[in-house]
């Protein structure tokens, strides 16, 4: 998560500022203003131009601003009624840039590792669908395998076959000689039990 906080602090090299023949010529004292003020610039990026306000803020009196100023300045510039340090402003730039980069390079570096991530899990996916048995939502009758007498093969039959009528039947077939001589006197007619009864 990005942190949107200023730069503690500000890269220099001591030889680059030993080099400067302005800096060589200060007094003590010019130099102890150039590292106040510069110190100052990084903090809050500029000083007021009003030697008097100025004075305040760096804790001096303005006597001993104004003795000191004019050996500094070579290293600051003047912007509207602020003095800045364009050399500090620069390295600022520069860090934020380089912030700017690394976002972007994260940001970037997410989006193929999770484009990488959903495509594999896609193929994950798709692999366990293609190893699943289809299965039919037609209406038609299924059809059976049905191997062939005396073969290995088998032929598609339609699974119509109807079970026989006596597998469902809730009447008894009965192999019995009494069961038949019964059934048997029961198929007299109406007129043969007349007789039967009036003894003829």
């Amino acid at each position: 998560m990005a942190q949107n906080r200023k730069p503690p602090a500000y890269q220099e090299y001591a030889a680059t500022i030993l080099a400067e023949i302005s800096f060589r010529t200060m007094s003590l004292q010019s130099r102890g203003l150039f590292y106040t003020m510069r110190l100052e610039c990084w903090v809050n990026q500029r000083l007021p131009l009003d030697q008097d306000d100025l004075a305040k803020i760096l804790g001096f009196s303005t006597a001993e601003v104004s003795a000191s100023l004019p050996a500094v300045m070579p290293f600051f510039a003047i912007d509207g009624e602020f003095i800045i340090c364009p050399e500090l402003e620069d390295y600022r730039e520069h860090l934020a840039e380089q912030r700017r980069k690394q976002s972007q390079g994260g940001k970037t570096g997410s989006a193929i590792t999770n484009s990488k991530r959903n495509k594999k899990t896609k193929n994950h996916i798709d692999d366990d669908s293609s190893t699943l048995p289809s299965t039919s939502t037609s209406n038609s009758p299924s059809t059976l395998q049905v191997p062939l007498r005396g073969t290995n093969e088998s032929s598609v039959q339609s699974n119509t076959i109807k079970p026989s009528q006596n597998q469902f039947s809730n009447k008894r077939v009965v192999d019995d000689s009494f069961v038949a001589e019964y059934e048997t006197a029961e198929q007299c007619t109406a007129d043969d039990y007349c007789r039967t009864s009036r003894g003829y």
